[in-house]
């Protein structure tokens, strides 16, 4: 069975930006990355379209995979924080695979360098179950199953459970969330750049002092202002507890990775931070996930090379 023609599309779609590369070789990493801003476009076709014309000189691709970020429904996508939504029938490719984006991210995890990594605790990664969690426009999960026919990704919304408070605190954050509006509070909710933004509203709220209202992007530039700080370390703590309960709830003993925007952006304040104590805190199972490592991704593309790595493994049987 022949393998579709090169060089393949591959794009990591998120709720604020969309990213494009093309694979002009199995095996070979993604080039001619650009990074398209969602809201400029209409809908996908038209953002697919653009890169193609504007960054890839014309080329026609043979074939597609796409990491989005929002629910897949076989050839139907929509993402969660972004109107785009459709078929992959209206994208001019002859052969289109879809990937939830941390389905995608969980695909690049074996073929990661050491240097795009941060350890954060616990021992080095191992062969076995792994997961992948991360906040960014919103909060996604993904998982990685290894088989005897290779590595298999599984896709979640896990981001939206219940938000992990653990202590009178973070219940006090919880129910100034919800004097904000929010019926329920989601793990989404606070774990991400705009959660971020909301928990810094409701710590002043807490705290019973005024504040500025400010960007993700502004609270990690101003970790000298005290409240920015401590929202940025109860970020870090309630991201531990939310980690801990992914790595159960997959028996990730293969490593537990954080991707996402948001984190590269304080990875010295994450590894100086309680993320790991909270990660390991469990009444019952501690001495579990103390054997369980903990990574950030600092790689600049992983979705693209999770999305590539799936086309050099898949596209072959495509027709």
């Amino acid at each position: 069975m022949r393998a579709p023609e090169l060089p393949w599309l591959v794009a990591d779609i998120g709720g604020t930006n969309a990213r494009f590369g093309l694979v002009t070789a199995p095996g070979a990493a993604p080039s001619h990355v650009a990074v398209l801003s969602g809201a400029v476009y209409p809908t996908l076709p038209d953002a697919v379209a653009a890169y193609l014309s504007e960054h890839a000189g014309g080329v026609r691709p043979g074939a597609a995979c796409l990491a989005v970020a929002g629910p897949i429904d076989g050839d139907r996508y929509r993402l969660t924080n972004s109107p785009w939504a459709g078929s992959t029938r209206d994208l001019d490719v002859p052969y289109v695979k879809l990937l939830n984006d941390f389905e995608a991210l969980a695909v690049s995890l074996p073929h990661l360098r050491a240097d795009e990594l941060v350890p954060l605790g616990g021992p080095e990664p191992s062969y076995g179950v792994k997961a992948v969690l991360g906040p960014g426009t919103g909060l996604g999960v993904g998982g990685l199953v290894p088989t005897d026919h290779g590595w298999v990704p599984i896709p979640g919304e896990g981001g939206h459970v219940t938000v992990p408070a653990a202590d009178d605190r973070e219940l006090e954050i919880v129910r100034a969330l919800r004097a904000e509006g929010l019926d329920q509070v989601v793990a989404e909710h606070v774990l991400s750049g705009p959660g971020l933004a909301r928990l810094h509203r409701a710590l002043a709220r807490v705290n019973g002092v005024a504040a500025p209202s400010l960007a993700a992007s502004e609270i990690v530039a101003r970790l000298g202002d005290p409240l920015c700080a401590e929202t940025v370390e109860v970020f870090c703590g309630m991201l531990g507890s939310f980690a801990g309960n992914v790595a159960l709830t997959l028996g990730a003993r293969g490593g537990v990775y954080l991707g996402g925007g948001v984190l590269p952006r304080i990875v010295e304040r994450v590894c100086a931070s309680n993320f790991r104590a909270r990660f390991a805190a469990n009444p019952d199972m501690s001495a579990y996930l103390a054997e369980i490592g903990t990574s950030l991704i600092v790689a600049p593309q992983p979705a693209l090379t999770g999305a590539a790595a799936w086309l050099t493994q898949h596209a072959p049987a495509a027709r």
